[in-house]
């Protein structure tokens, strides 16, 4: 047999079914996270005897959800009992530092849309800007920001890792959302002042994130659009991070472009997203987050390195730069404003 009929002969279904039952292995995980298997394991209550016990379910059913956690790599049987992965270790045991469970979840008031993903991609009704982000109250902000802070926070702890601010004087965070980026900044630099720009109910938020954090004398916040409203002036740098998919190509060269004039001479922008590689053939993540617009009916989509390299061509920027972030998730596009 030829190589060639060899490798037709293994062609088979099983990434194809692999692919049909995804939702499955989502479900157990956010089961697993509902019942607290994670912080179960690592106080002590390992097996299915004891985990049972801890999270008030029949034993079969403890069986048979530790059975496809430990099938999905996220725990593992050693000497008698289960045991934590090293990342469900760290981010999933409540009352951990680092605990992401909200994050985790955060998709998860969508499971039933996604289930109507093809009729949402029919809908006739033409998309508005940001969608239903437009609607947005205190209360949804306040959910949306507790969800994603953890998250936010360590990206704003490697943004400052990855990013001399030392010199820098006043940081405006183009929708800052929690204002992660800008406390962390705030507090690392103690002669840094910031302001949060964000939709008035998201900006009431972030005034309860900076209060808690202690640093509400350095770090402000302005409610508006980006898209329509001016940005805040005399700033030497500028953050836009983890909103890209939400917006057109349109838009956020736009944005680009506003956030080069309203820089100080010599400024530095930092654009923090998920984008595709110039083949777009991936990162998954770039993929999933403009898909995601579909159910909010926003004009967002993914975009990928090339796009975002030219949005800071266009708008004038020069040394631009495109460094990994978080490999195979973020990348952060750098520019300067001649001096």
């Amino acid at each position: 047999m030829s190589d060639k009929k060899f490798a037709e002969s293994k062609v088979d279904t099983v990434r194809l079914q692999k692919l049909s039952r995804a939702f499955i292995e989502s479900a157990a995980f956010f089961s697993c996270i509902d019942l607290g298997l994670f912080t179960a394991i690592s106080e002590g209550n390992n097996t299915v005897d004891t985990f049972a016990q801890a999270a008030n379910i029949s034993t079969l059913n403890a069986e048979r959800l530790m059975t496809m956690a430990a099938s999905s790599d996220l725990i593992t049987w050693i000497d008698g009992h289960y045991e934590n992965a090293q990342d469900v270790q760290r981010f999933l045991v409540k009352g951990e530092k680092r605990y992401a469970g909200p994050w985790m979840t955060f998709t998860r008031p969508g499971w039933q849309n996604w289930g109507k993903l093809t009729e949402k991609l029919q809908n006739p009704d033409s998309p508005t800007v940001i969608g239903s982000y437009e609607t947005m109250t205190v209360d949804h902000a306040r959910d949306y920001h507790e969800a994603t802070s953890s998250i936010g926070f360590g990206a704003g702890r490697r943004f400052i890792k990855h990013v001399d601010l030392s010199k820098r004087r006043k940081l405006m965070d183009i929708g800052g959302g929690s204002g992660a980026y800008s406390i962390v900044a705030a507090t690392t630099h103690p002669e840094l002042r910031a302001t949060v720009f964000d939709l008035p109910p998201v900006v009431e938020v972030t005034r309860e994130f900076i209060a808690k954090h202690g640093v509400d004398d350095r770090v402000d916040t302005l409610g508006g659009d980006f898209t329509l409203d001016a940005l805040p002036d005399h700033c030497d740098v500028a953050v836009m991070a983890s909103n890209l998919p939400q917006y057109n190509r349109e838009i956020i060269s736009q944005v680009i472009s506003k956030a080069f004039a309203a820089l100080e001479p010599g400024g530095e922008m930092h654009l923090i997203g998920e984008m595709l590689d110039d083949d777009h053939r991936g990162p998954l993540d770039a993929a999933i987050w403009g898909l995601l617009e579909v159910m909010s009916n926003s004009t967002g989509l993914a975009h990928s390195r090339g796009d975002c390299v030219s949005y800071f061509e266009q708008a004038g920027f020069e040394d631009i730069q495109v460094h990994e972030f978080v490999p195979g998730i973020l990348a952060r596009v750098s520019g300067q404003k001649p001096a």
